[in-house]
């Protein structure tokens, strides 16, 4: 494959759509292999556009202000990077000849849990807990009781777990009701979800192009209000589950077509695997990728997207733990003690123009060469070294 530079005639270019923390690694990376790179997001001075070769903010739920740029910049691939996008805007690019990540339609079924659930469920009948939809309180009420006490409530389309909570009685549905209605996205839908007691959930990140599939070491991860705060890699497994974990993510995957790095949520309980969500990104989870392989799931997703070999080694085990603000400013300011910053740590701050409670604003990347269990202890002891 031959490589220009940024900003020339035959630069290869790539445009993400979404410049958060994720893609401004994404872009880190694609500047690594002199690749031009724009950077579209819905605020100015997003963490993927201060890195970019070139940026643009605009209402990333507009059609018409995401074809013009596209049509402008005339990409040679187009990277969505979130939910909250006009999928119409996709879908006609794809019909002008612009080269989707991975394409319209898995970008069309991911960003909706209906699609996705279904797609899995019954089109290629991967295993799921029992799930139902509402768009009423009183049919919230109804699938509740159908599904049964403890049960998971989730809008349709959100990201990062926003308006995501657990019912563990019928008191509990007014203010899961609330939560899910309150979320980014699309809530006029709800999925109402078997409460699996699993074991532990994983991510299976995993990488394709038209030659090859890989799987990374399935990421284990701790969420709070649907949102992950820890995570660690391997994720201590039995061989017969990682393997029925492999099979569903190439299954799901392989349905979806395309290029990329898809971020498969799976639960386990014993050797039973469960399909949850599966993103066609980078996941946040997969931090942990930067301190534990030598092409993290950034580097893997450029590769994938250009066609290039996906092999990579494995360095030992690592944990990355999410810092979020306490505090509302369009000042951001994290205090990070010295002693945060050894030989076995890595720490990335994000660099987002302004803060609200509850928004990741860094993470940090603790290694060590044989026990993710060590490597989580000391991310949690990094963590605490954090403020704001």
């Amino acid at each position: 494959m031959k490589f220009s530079a940024p900003l020339k005639s035959d630069s290869i270019k790539v445009m993400l759509l979404g410049s958060g923390e994720l893609g401004k690694e994404v872009i880190i990376e694609a500047q690594r292999l002199g690749i031009e790179t724009i950077a579209v997001d819905s605020y100015n001075n997003a963490p993927a556009q201060l890195v970019a070769s070139k940026s643009y903010t605009i209402n990333m739920k507009n059609k018409d202000e995401i074809l013009d740029v596209i049509r402008r910049e005339k990409p040679d691939f187009i990277l969505p990077e979130v939910e909250a996008i006009n999928i119409d805007a996709l879908f006609t690019a794809e019909e002008e000849g612009f080269h989707i990540i991975p394409n319209a339609d898995a970008v069309n079924k991911t960003m909706n849990r209906k699609n996705i659930r279904e797609f899995a469920a019954v089109d290629l009948n991967i295993p799921t807990s029992k799930y139902e939809f509402v768009s009423t309180y009183e049919a919230l009420e109804k699938s509740a009781n159908n599904i049964g006490f403890p049960c998971v409530i989730k809008p349709v389309m959100s990201s990062s777990g926003h308006g995501q909570s657990i019912a563990k009685s019928a008191e509990d549905l007014p203010n899961s009701w609330e939560l899910a209605k309150e979320a980014r996205g699309d809530a006029s839908e709800l999925i109402v979800e078997e409460f699996i007691k699993f074991d532990y959930e994983i991510t299976l990140l995993t990488a394709r192009n038209e030659n090859q599939t890989v799987f990374c070491e399935p990421i284990g991860h701790i969420q709070q209000d649907g949102d992950y705060i820890f995570s660690w890699q391997p994720m201590n497994m039995s061989e017969i589950a990682k393997e029925k974990s492999k099979q569903i993510a190439k299954k799901i995957t392989d349905g979806l077509g395309g290029r990329g790095i898809f971020g498969v949520e799976l639960f386990v309980k014993g050797d039973e695997v469960y399909f949850s969500e599966v993103s066609p990104r980078p996941h946040d989870t997969g931090m942990v990728t930067m301190i534990t392989q030598s092409q993290s799931e950034f580097a893997l997703h450029i590769r994938a997207v250009l066609g290039l070999p996906l092999n990579f080694i494995d360095y030992g085990a690592g944990a990355s733990a999410a810092y979020k603000a306490k505090n509302d400013t369009f000042n951001p300011l994290i205090n990070i003690k010295d002693e945060v910053f050894t030989d076995t740590s890595y720490i990335r701050v994000f660099g987002k123009p302004q803060s609200h409670e509850g928004r990741r604003m860094a993470v940090a990347l603790s290694f060590d060469k044989n026990s993710s269990e060590k490597a989580l202890e000391q991310a949690k002891k990094l963590i605490q070294n954090f403020s704001d």
